[in-house]
């Protein structure tokens, strides 16, 4: 029970971890940091690997990104069943301009679990960055096909609407499923109330 429990917790700190480092990349005039709540599968994780994950993030926290891939990269030789040193990986290359190679690390992410969040997040503003708003339109929308709350994702889909693909119905509906969610968000209710009147409502 004791193992049990500690990778439950470790694979928790994980994706809290992912969740951080990825809304200092979002597109939000305040920080989105939202916990994922998901049944989590129970992995027995050597504790050398949940170090280096730990090593790898305070590397990515400094800004050196050459030291985290290199842990990283080794790290995910040794354990592939869980999304989010691929996700971070992901981050480290986008931060160094790599952007086809954070590309393949996101897919690798998504193919070990479809709609994680995190990946999909930061897929969807990858695509977005290079102009194929299709893709990144698929990206948000597999993450909320099972995290319809995760508020980064929903904001995201919503500027994507907005401003690039020009589908105002849709952003109207995810910035007020936005604004449920966070009703505090003044930004959000200008936001609404300009798209509404240029909508004509």
């Amino acid at each position: 029970m004791k193992v049990k429990t500690a990778v439950i917790l470790k694979l928790c700190i994980f994706l809290t971890c992912g969740i951080s480092l990825v809304s200092c990349v979002t597109d939000s005039t305040r920080p989105d940091n939202q916990t994922v709540s998901q049944e989590i599968e129970v992995f027995n994780i050597d504790s050398d690997i949940e170090d280096d994950f730990d090593a790898a993030l305070e590397h990515l926290k400094a800004e050196e990104y050459d030291a985290a891939i290199k842990i990283l990269e080794q790290l995910i030789e040794k354990e592939k069943r869980v999304p989010a040193p691929y996700i971070n990986l992901a981050i480290a290359y986008d931060k160094k301009g790599d952007q086809k190679t954070a590309e393949k690390y996101l897919l690798d992410a998504v193919n070990i679990d479809l709609s994680h969040p995190i990946a999909n997040n930061q897929l969807g503003l990858l695509y977005r960055k290079q102009g194929r708003f299709n893709d990144a339109r698929k990206a948000y929308s597999n993450a909320l096909t099972k995290y319809p709350d995760y508020l980064p994702v929903v904001k995201n889909l919503g500027i994507l609407c907005e401003l690039y693909i020009r589908d105002y119905p849709c952003a109207l509906q995810q910035y007020e499923h936005y604004q449920s969610l966070q009703p505090e968000d003044k930004t959000m209710t200008i936001w609404i109330t300009d798209l509404s009147r240029r909508m004509g409502k």
